[in-house]
């Protein structure tokens, strides 16, 4: 059996409102997807680096969907880094909490019929949250960060670095307030899947 591994395969300077980044392309032969590593200054060899593990979503990153917070914390965590001496934000291609754009379509629609994102995709035949950590593991390994700072409200991302053997020092929260459209989502992410959230009434 082969063993896990992730390769950068071409990295290009990115100019953005946010400061100057290096955008690292990455393949590997776990997922075949290609995932991404966006990197403020120097992280090679550096201790307590800022990092934001950032999954796809399509309909909140590009279209500005108001159904989830993902394209506001997105931005925020892109501001944060940008005001950082360095940082890592790695743009991993598991939409839908790892579900595929298809079936969260199938899912918003089960929404919309009272379901909540919990119970959607649990309706659909998928966990409710089939995200794998394993390839950002690898990513840090190969940029030698030798620990993080993770920006989250997901106490899972820290055990799953942890896990594959990333020392997380810190967790910076990015909350990034709520919406009338967005706010059973958040809500049933916080009761169901432990993020941490302050959310205040509807």
């Amino acid at each position: 059996m082969k063993s896990a591994r992730v390769e950068n395969t071409v990295c290009a300077r990115i100019p953005t409102d946010y400061g100057q980044f290096s955008l690292r392309y990455y393949e590997n032969n776990i997922d075949g997807k290609e995932h991404l590593a966006l990197v403020k200054g120097e992280v090679t060899g550096r201790d307590d680096v800022p990092v934001r593990l950032h999954s796809e979503c399509l309909t909140g990153d590009v279209f500005g969907s108001k159904r989830c917070d993902c394209g506001e914390q997105l931005e925020e965590a892109l501001r944060l880094l940008g005001e950082a001496e360095c940082g890592v934000l790695l743009y991993l291609r598991q939409e839908g909490r790892g579900i595929g754009l298809f079936k969260k379509l199938q899912a918003y629609n089960l929404q919309d019929q009272g379901l909540d994102t919990v119970d959607a995709n649990l309706q659909l035949g998928h966990q409710a949250d089939e995200r794998d950590y394993r390839i950002a593991a690898l990513i840090l390994k190969d940029l030698e960060v030798r620990s993080v700072r993770l920006i989250t409200n997901n106490p899972r991302k820290i055990e799953a670095l942890e896990q594959y053997g990333i020392r997380v020092t810190d967790r910076i929260p990015i909350e990034v307030g709520h919406t009338r459209e967005n706010w059973r989502y958040l809500k049933a992410k916080a009761e169901k899947m432990a993020h941490l959230l302050s959310l205040g009434k509807r």
